[in-house]
C-alpha cells in the first residue's frame, strides 16, 4: 500500500483527493435526509415542532414509534406490504431464473422471436388505464393477487439472468446432459446454485420495487382499504395527518404525548424505510458481483 502511494504523481494525488472528497460529499448528501428524519422521530416533539433539530437529537425517546402501534390500519398495511414483497419477489426471481435459462437454449423454438418480444415490452406498454381495465376484467382489482401476477415477469431482470447464465461454462451443463439429466434437472442442480449472485441482485430490485410500490395500490385497490400498501397508507397519512393525530391522541398509550403533524409524518416515513435498510446489508455482498457479471455481455 505504501509503495502504491509513493508511486503517485502530484497530479494523481490531487485527483484522488478531489475524487474522494466529491464522493464523500455525495454520500453525505444521500445519507443526511434519512438521518435528519430519524433524529426528528426520536427527539422531543416540541423541539421538532419549533425546528430546533438539525444535526443532534434532543430529548431522545421512542414514544413516537410506540404511539403508532395504536393505528390499526398501519399494521394491516405493513402485513400486506411484507406479504407482497416476499411472495412477489420470490415468484419473480423463480420466473426470471427459469425464463432466463430457457432463452439461452438455441434449440428452443422461435427463441429469438420470444426474446425480442420480451425486450420490446420494456419500451412499449399500453398505459395505466388499459392495464387497469385489463386487470378489472380479470378480477385482479381490489384483489391481493393484483399485486403479484403482473409483477412476476420482469424483462430487465430476465435479461440480467440470461447474460449471467451465458457466462457459466457450458461444459458443466453438457456433462450433466451426457449423464442423463434433463433440462429441469440441470436448471435445479447446476444453473440455480451457480446463479445465486445474480438472483440475489434481482431479488433486491424486486423487493425494493414491491416495498416502495404506490401507484398500483392507489389505482387498483381503490375499494379495498385493507389491501393498501405501506407507501399508500403513508400517502394517506401525509395528506390527513390531523386525522392520524386524533387517532393516536385518543389511544390510552399516547395520552401523555405532545403530538403534532410534523412528528407524525417523520415517524410514519421512517417506519416505511427501516425494514429495507435492515435487509439490504445482508444482500449487498451479492449485489456488486451479480450486477457486474450480469452486465458483461450484451
Amino acid at each position: 500500500m505504501k509503495k502504491k502511494f509513493k508511486n503517485l504523481t502530484f497530479k494523481d494525488a490531487l485527483f484522488n483527493i478531489a475524487n474522494y472528497t466529491v464522493f464523500f460529499l455525495f454520500t453525505l448528501a444521500c445519507i443526511f435526509p434519512f438521518y435528519y428524519i430519524f433524529i426528528n422521530t426520536i427527539s422531543n416533539n416540541d423541539a421538532v415542532q419549533k425546528g430546533m433539530i438539525n444535526f443532534i437529537p434532543v430529548g431522545i425517546n421512542i414514544r413516537n414509534y410506540l404511539a403508532l402501534t395504536s393505528v390499526n390500519d398501519l399494521g394491516v398495511s405493513f402485513v400486506v406490504t411484507v406479504a407482497r414483497t416476499v411472495l412477489g419477489t420470490g415468484l419473480m426471481v423463480l420466473a426470471s431464473a427459469f425464463i432466463g435459462y430457457l432463452v439461452t437454449k438455441e434449440e428452443m423454438r422461435n427463441r429469438k422471436f420470444w426474446y425480442r418480444f420480451l425486450i420490446i415490452t420494456m419500451y412499449f406498454n399500453a398505459g395505466i388505464m388499459p392495464v387497469f381495465l385489463n386487470l378489472s376484467m380479470l378480477g385482479l382489482t381490489d384483489n391481493f393477487m393484483g399485486y403479484i401476477i403482473p409483477s412476476i415477469i420482469a424483462p430487465y431482470n430476465i435479461i440480467l439472468v440470461k447474460t449471467y447464465i451465458e457466462s457459466i461454462p457450458r461444459e458443466l451443463e453438457e456433462s450433466a446432459l451426457i449423464d442423463g439429466a434433463g433440462y429441469f434437472m440441470v436448471f435445479r442442480k447446476i444453473i440455480w446454485p451457480l446463479s445465486k449472485p445474480i438472483l440475489a441482485t434481482i431479488a433486491i430490485f424486486g423487493a425494493v420495487n414491491h416495498w416502495n410500490s404506490f401507484i398500483d395500490s392507489l389505482v387498483y385497490m381503490q375499494n379495498a382499504p385493507k389491501l393498501y400498501t405501506l407507501q399508500h397508507r403513508l400517502y394517506v397519512y401525509l395528506n390527513e395527518a390531523s386525522n392520524l393525530k386524533d387517532i393516536i391522541s385518543s389511544s390510552p398509550n399516547a395520552a401523555a404525548m405532545a403530538l403534532n403533524s410534523k412528528v407524525l409524518k417523520y415517524t410514519v416515513t421512517m417506519v416505511t424505510l427501516i425494514p429495507i435498510f435492515i435487509v439490504y446489508p445482508f444482500m449487498q455482498r451479492y449485489f456488486e458481483k451479480g450486477i457486474m457479471l450480469g452486465a458483461v455481455k450484451g
